[in-house]
């Protein structure tokens, strides 16, 4: 898409560092969607039964790939945005491009967006479509692997340790990609590094992460929730099989991989990646950065080789159970 100059403008008012989220979302959004807006022309079709809760519909878009064989299994996307922004148009062409790679159907959720919809609302849709999509492919017999990027990856993560303590059902895996899990991105207070060694000087810093937290939460209490960061929740067992993959120059890199360690120590499969020299949102990113398509091409290896793994393993727990 050839920008124009206002939005070039606008884009570049955005990446001032005394620019406050707060003030500004509106403008974000809008200039999101039309820096992502669709350029592959996906094949997608609404979602068959409508997910209705507390009185409004969450929409969910299907994303098919041109593979004429594809396996049973579904993946579940919860989109970036700092809860604040993105929605199913601006991660269309991420939703084609993973349907593709993984030769498997992709349902993105378009959740409530931060503040008119604050924690824990943005939350609840994602857990009400990922109850409803367990349930419809649990009688098609397809696996469900919940996956998120950013926020999103907060969300799968969250959505996980609802459904264990509702006693819903449980997603196949989930993978979280440079996800956030910790509520505190202060350089002066936050026990993580990558906060302040990557946490100035990039589009997205440890202050706009604030400003993001600030807009979705309720009330300040909120930050000890762990739904609301799962790092911080006081048991982590019982979740599915778990792939973090962060990006070396991100502000929440640490966070994410603090987040695969305590899944590990409680007992759960969870492994972690570190991509060299990747930029937060690089799955994302319009323009690509670069070197981007080589860490999208990378990342859908790990997600391949992860289930892979993951599908080895269930065989033999049921060959040792014969």
């Amino acid at each position: 898409m050839s920008l124009s100059k206002p939005l070039r403008l606008a884009l570049t008012a955005l990446s001032r560092p005394d620019l406050h989220i707060q003030k500004t979302y509106k403008i974000v959004r809008s200039v999101t969607r039309v820096t992502h807006w669709p350029r592959l022309n996906p094949l997608y079709k609404p979602w068959d039964h409508k997910i209705s809760r507390a009185g409004h519909t969450v929409p969910v878009r299907i994303f098919t790939p041109d593979h004429t064989e594809t396996p049973a299994r579904l993946f579940l996307f919860f989109h970036g945005g700092g809860w604040v922004t993105g929605d199913i148009d601006s991660y269309s062409d991420v939703c084609v491009r993973l349907s593709n790679a993984m030769g498997a159907k992709v349902a993105s959720v378009d959740y409530g967006l931060a503040p008119e919809h604050r924690f824990p609302e943005g939350l609840e849709d994602c857990y009400a479509a990922m109850q409803e999509a367990l349930r419809v492919a649990g009688l098609l017999k397809m696996e469900v692997i919940l996956i998120g990027d950013s926020a999103g990856g907060n969300l799968a993560a969250a959505c996980s340790l609802l459904a264990r303590d509702r006693g819903g059902r449980q997603a196949d895996a989930q993978i979280l990609l440079y996800p956030s899990t910790y509520p505190d991105h202060n350089p002066n207070t936050t026990p993580f590094a990558s906060v302040r060694e990557n946490g100035r000087d990039n589009l997205l810093t440890a202050r706009r992460v604030e400003e993001y937290i600030e807009l979705y939460e309720r009330t300040p209490e909120d930050r000890q929730n762990p739904y609301f960061a799962p790092l911080i929740a006081g048991d982590l067992r019982n979740q599915p099989p778990t792939l973090v993959v962060t990006a070396e120059l991100d502000p929440l890199r640490d966070e994410g991989e603090a987040y695969a360690r305590r899944l590990s120590l409680a007992g759960n499969a969870a492994e972690c990646h570190r991509l060299p020299d990747a930029l937060h949102g690089y799955l994302s990113a319009m323009p690509p950065a670069p070197g981007g398509a080589a860490l999208v091409r990378r990342t859908y290896g790990l997600i391949r080789a992860f289930l892979a793994r993951r599908s080895a393993a269930d065989a033999l727990d049921g060959e040792q159970a014969l």
